[in-house]
């Protein structure tokens, strides 16, 4: 088969589309004939050497895929040859073919088209388990998240509204219009506004219930600023550095938590739990239509490098799709 591989850590221009061997499914996992797969930080992170793949996984960038089933290895019981998928990737996506263990497999929502499905089960995954599983966001709560217009920005601002959460989310000016029609109240300008006193008074100085946070050090202090009392940061990006300053007496008079998690290298089994919840409490919303997969374009795997730099740019809105 064929696969984008890096060839040494740098920039795009590393991507090289080269044919390489074919993976074999071992017991408990499924050989998937891919045909789209999407952009994440998390790959350029790996195409710049700060994010190797876990013990096991694909050398190939790409935590998310969907095509058809092509062969099952053995124990695989509830799929079968032919069944059209998405799913969720520890590494391999931008491959013609990819090992999937069976849990991380997820049907394609009606109303879905198969290459569209694609921009659903990272982000779908990396939302739900953090802001529903881990910060325990319910309805009437008040969320921030940054980065709306980002994949994970922009699922999270549908999925959350459409629990009945208020959404807040910081963006570039170019991108707030399309945040509000994805969800959020309102919408902050970072580069002109203070998302602290904005969401203080937006919210009569309640703030925010849970903040999603991708920015990581230069945000820490103004995010526990506007936590609520009991409120919930959850980190899941450091796209503003690794290291501040933390102010823990503000933290403990707010009764307040900082959690940082990944998904990527999680133990197969919390994965598949991961995937069973969102089938359940997510896939429904979908197929209803109150929550899409948000694509900005579609780019050919083999032009890896061009969707990098889009992406690296920040140019787009929602994923971009490598399809075959």
């Amino acid at each position: 088969m064929y696969a984008i591989e890096i060839r040494e850590p740098g920039g795009p221009e590393t991507l090289r589309w080269s044919e390489v061997d074919d993976p074999q499914p071992g017991a408990g996992e499924v050989i998937v004939d891919v045909v789209a797969s999407a952009v994440n930080r998390a790959d350029i992170q790996q195409r710049l050497g700060f994010y190797p793949p876990p013990a096991g996984a694909p050398p190939y960038p790409g935590l998310e895929c969907s095509g058809r089933i092509a062969a099952l290895g053995d124990g695989v019981t509830d799929w079968k040859v032919g069944d059209e998928v998405c799913a969720l990737l520890a590494g391999g996506g931008y491959a013609e073919k990819v090992r999937v263990p069976a849990g991380q497999l997820l049907p394609i929502p009606a109303g879905v088209s198969l290459e569209e499905a694609a921009a659903l089960p990272e982000v779908a995954c990396t939302v739900w388990a953090n802001l529903f599983m881990t910060a325990h966001l319910s309805p009437g709560e008040i969320l921030l998240v940054h980065g709306g217009g980002s994949g994970i920005g922009t699922f999270a601002l549908q999925l959350a509204s459409a629990y009945g959460v208020r959404v807040f989310c910081t963006a570039s000016a170019k991108k707030l219009e399309k945040c509000l029609l994805y969800g959020a109240e309102r919408a902050i300008d970072y580069n002109d506004e203070d998302f602290v006193q904005v969401v203080k008074q937006d919210t009569e100085g309640h703030g925010a219930d849970v903040v999603l946070d991708t920015i990581g050090a230069k945000y820490l202090a103004g995010n526990v600023d506007v936590l609520a009392t009991g409120g919930r940061i959850v980190t899941i990006g450091l796209l503003g550095g690794a290291k501040a300053e933390l102010n823990l007496g503000l933290l403990l008079v707010k009764r307040a938590s900082i959690t940082g998690t990944t998904l990527r290298a999680r133990p197969i089994d919390e994965k598949a739990i991961i995937v069973e919840d969102v089938r359940e409490h997510v896939w429904p919303l979908i197929e209803a239509g109150r929550v899409r997969p948000v694509i900005d374009r579609a780019i050919a795997m083999q032009d890896a490098a061009e969707a990098h730099r889009v992406v690296e740019a920040s140019d787009h809105i929602g994923k971009v799709l490598l399809v075959r």
